[in-house]
């Protein structure tokens, strides 16, 4: 049993190094369908239901604190790679399909809350899995951190966002050779070739490992010192969470973009993040997650009916909404992938969508997120 704090942390990290290592090395498709954060979160959580982590005051004070400092440090260097700029340049048709994704996604975990009259727990977690499904895994942690989600609500929630994500890029990647005659449905005109020009410059500069590491706990003293002084929105975490949200974003008007690294140590960030909630969630059974994935199905229904009858109305091709559905609720590896298979000029467009619900999954997640709560009560 381990009861030193140091060790405790120790013992994570190596974890989710060792996890996220096997996956770069192997290149297995396996991880395609079990993505590495699920496998660090179900492997965290067997070695606390195993009881290999002592409870005790000091691994309590030591989780606190290292989740407390690394979620505004992680949120703040993933928006450094946004550019807003770039983001308008994409042209009507995709800006239109992903305002139509986060709308129909919004209207879905809303109705299918009244629905299944969630209970304020549940309500709560799929708030977290809203952000994660209008940006990324990432501002799943941020707002379920907001909102208070306990770790067996969070757990429950990454097995749902996992088995429909799973579901649902096998679908779009199903879809793709039907273009022609969806395209002809919404009698949309493809604007792809106007489209391989623009990309996102996430990798640009050398690496800066160090300076950006000192910059990211400069910012979670900061707005943790901040939301200390008696400035508070809605509460403790949400604050320090919208304060490094405007940080970085603020950032990436700068040189600070030009930094290559950025996005390495924020995932590095995120899986020990993902390590530590699984550190602290203790399952006795998972009798009722089979509904909650069905709701989560759902969910996707709604957004789909959406997504199709707005491209109709609006005459968007398939490329414009299936992109649009999946940077949202896949991420910037999906999204590359799905962009493609309609024409490898276009993964640029697909990762710079991705990486915009970096900035929108936070405060659109703390939106529905306290909406499902306050429905809830």
């Amino acid at each position: 049993m381990i009861s030193s704090p140091l060790l405790y942390l120790f013992s994570l990290a190596l974890l989710a190094a060792v996890i996220a290592l096997v996956e770069k090395k192997r290149a297995s498709k396996f991880f395609r369908f079990v993505p590495s954060f699920v496998l660090i979160y179900l492997f965290s959580m067997s070695l606390a239901s195993l009881g290999v982590f002592e409870k005790n005051e000091a691994i309590d004070a030591v989780y606190s604190n290292t989740k407390q400092n690394l979620l505004p440090a992680m949120l703040f260097l993933m928006l450094l790679q946004v550019d807003i700029r770039d983001f308008f340049k994409l042209g009507k048709p995709l800006l239109v399909a992903y305002l139509l994704a986060l709308f129909s996604l919004s209207l879905g975990f809303i109705f299918i809350s009244f629905i299944f009259d969630f209970n304020a727990e549940t309500a709560s977690a799929f708030g977290a899995l809203s952000g994660s499904w209008m940006g990324g895994v990432a501002n799943m942690v941020a707002v379920g951190s907001a909102l208070g989600v306990s770790q067996e609500a969070f757990g429950y929630a990454l097995i749902v966002d996992s088995v429909n994500y799973t579901v649902w890029i096998m679908f779009l990647l199903f879809l793709t050779p039907f273009a022609y005659r969806f395209n002809t449905f919404t009698a949309s005109h493809e604007q792809m070739a106007k489209l391989s020009e623009i990309g996102c410059a996430c990798t640009i500069g050398a690496k800066r490992y160090w300076l950006l590491i000192l910059l990211s706990i400069v910012v979670a003293f900061a707005v943790n010192i901040i939301a200390s002084s008696g400035i508070v929105l809605l509460n403790y975490t949400t604050t320090t969470v919208v304060l490094a949200t405007i940080l970085g974003l603020l950032g990436s008007f700068t040189r600070l973009k030009e930094f290559g690294g950025s996005s390495e140590v924020a995932t590095s960030m995120l899986y020990m993040l993902i390590a530590l909630i699984g550190s602290k969630a203790v399952f006795e059974n998972f009798s009722g997650v089979g509904i909650l994935v069905f709701a989560g199905f759902c969910i996707l229904l709604i957004h789909a009916l959406v997504m199709v009858i707005g491209a109709k109305i609006f005459k968007l091709d398939l490329f414009s909404i299936a992109i649009a559905s999946l940077s949202n609720i896949g991420g910037v590896a999906s999204a590359s992938i799905l962009a493609a298979t309609y024409n490898k000029a276009l993964v640029g467009v697909g990762v710079l969508m991705a990486v915009m619900g970096y900035l929108v999954g936070t405060f659109g997640g703390l939106a529905v997120g306290n909406i499902l709560v306050w429905m809830a009560k």
